[in-house]
């Protein structure tokens, strides 16, 4: 089976005003992700897609991978993966070279699960069907009130977990907290992101908090570089640390792990380069004995094959 033709769609969702929100990171105006269709001489097809800017994809893609990807084996997933990596070292190990190379990665293992006829939880050794899924929003409120109103929302949909996005201010951080613990109660988890805007001292107080909320994980206290950080804030507060939806490959997760940085791995196919790094990102959780649930903030592609990785993954938590 080989790869004919190599095809880069960059799609943007512009939100209509009264949309737009708000979080930690600023105002959200619209939504961006790259599509990588590949297309063979067996009339198969593969799709990925990459969570990053379009000028930067098409750097990579175009500029690089088209021409080594073109006549090659599709079922030579690894061997693909691996020259790819080869090709972009110049690029860098973060940012868009890992996230070119997953696009392509998550098309070709799209095709070596439909030229087997498989899915491809089971190509990657699971047997579950299923994957569990949280709700992903609870942005950034007027009032913790609008917030309990939204959370209730899902608890009717049927949502066991969901996550909000806090580093507001403190005050308005723990009334969020305590309006959406009462309005989901407390069978259900609540995860909070703090979106990397925490200070040390801030951290440990609101992790203090969250551990008596009950909350099932606190995400991203710091940015992903400071690991003294996350290190003196582990172990110190009695909920678990999660973190990785910015880290670019197996070698950064490995940091998170030999230093103890954290309980929680998150890793997510559409910017750490593919399935296949992803996977391999997991086993090594297994290994050191963290568990894992993939990040996604970009199309259903990304969420689908993120599902896929934690489904196979003794390790996976949800997605």
């Amino acid at each position: 089976m080989r790869i004919e033709q190599v095809e880069i769609f960059h799609l943007c969702f512009e939100y209509p005003e009264a949309q737009r929100f708000r979080y930690a990171g600023g105002v959200c105006t619209a939504r961006l992700t790259s599509i990588v269709r590949l297309r063979t001489d067996t009339g198969l097809v593969g799709v990925g897609s990459a969570y990053s800017h379009p000028g930067m994809m098409d750097l990579v893609l175009r500029g690089q991978l088209v021409d080594l990807l073109v006549g090659e084996d599709a079922t030579d997933v690894e061997g693909l993966w691996d020259r790819m990596y080869g090709m972009t070292r110049w690029y860098g190990r973060k940012g868009a070279a890992m996230t070119a190379i997953g696009a392509v990665d998550v098309a070709l293992w799209d095709l070596r699960g439909k030229a087997a006829g498989k899915p491809v939880y089971e190509l990657l050794g699971g047997s579950d069907s299923t994957c569990p899924a949280y709700a992903s929003n609870l942005l950034w409120k007027d009032s913790p009130e609008e917030l309990a109103e939204e959370a209730a929302g899902y608890v009717q949909a049927g949502f066991l977990r969901m996550k909000m996005r806090l580093a507001r201010t403190e005050d308005y951080d723990r009334a969020a907290v305590l309006a959406v613990r009462e309005a989901i109660g407390p069978d259900r988890d609540l995860m909070v992101d703090a979106s990397m805007r925490y200070h040390p001292e801030l951290a440990k107080r609101m992790g203090d908090f969250f551990a008596e909320q009950g909350v099932f994980w606190y995400e991203e206290p710091f940015a992903p570089e400071d690991l003294d950080s996350y290190v003196g804030l582990r172990g110190k507060v009695g909920v678990p640390i999660a973190a990785g939806e910015n880290e670019f490959g197996l070698q950064g997760f490995r940091e998170l792990a030999r230093t103890g940085a954290v309980d929680i791995l998150q890793p997510d196919v559409s910017r750490c380069g593919g399935l296949t790094e992803t996977w391999r990102v997991l086993q090594m959780a297994e290994e050191h004995g963290l568990r894992a649930a993939t990040h996604t903030w970009s199309d259903a592609i990304a969420v689908i094959a993120n599902a896929h990785a934690i489904s196979a993954s003794p390790v996976g938590i949800t997605v």
